[in-house]
């Protein structure tokens, strides 16, 4: 059994990380806070990583989803099902169908 990242394959993988990464820029702009400000809050050494992923250069570290969403003000089940549908579509599509 080997193990690839959620999106290899995916027709639409590029998009997808940039609504992901515009999903988390727009949170963090409506919370009124600076990458730097969000960097911190969550304990990392570079803001470039909140950069990145707003980019959708990389993804939201799992670890860090329920700090992020307390960080940008939201639930962290709604944030992380959101991010899930970016990031892994098909275990959202397995989970919750055609849910929007």
């Amino acid at each position: 059994m080997t193990y690839s990242h959620p999106l290899t394959n995916h027709p639409d993988a590029a998009k997808l990380r940039k609504e992901a990464g515009a999903y988390v820029r727009q949170l963090r702009k409506t919370a009124g806070l600076t990458q730097q400000q969000v960097a911190k809050a969550l304990g990392l050494d570079y803001y470039t990583m909140v950069s990145q992923m707003e980019l959708g250069k990389t993804r939201v570290p799992p670890d860090r989803l329920f700090q992020m969403a307390e960080v940008l003000g939201v639930e962290p089940k709604v944030f992380a099902k959101r991010l899930l549908k970016y990031y892994d579509p098909y275990m959202w599509q397995i989970l919750f169908g055609t849910e929007r």
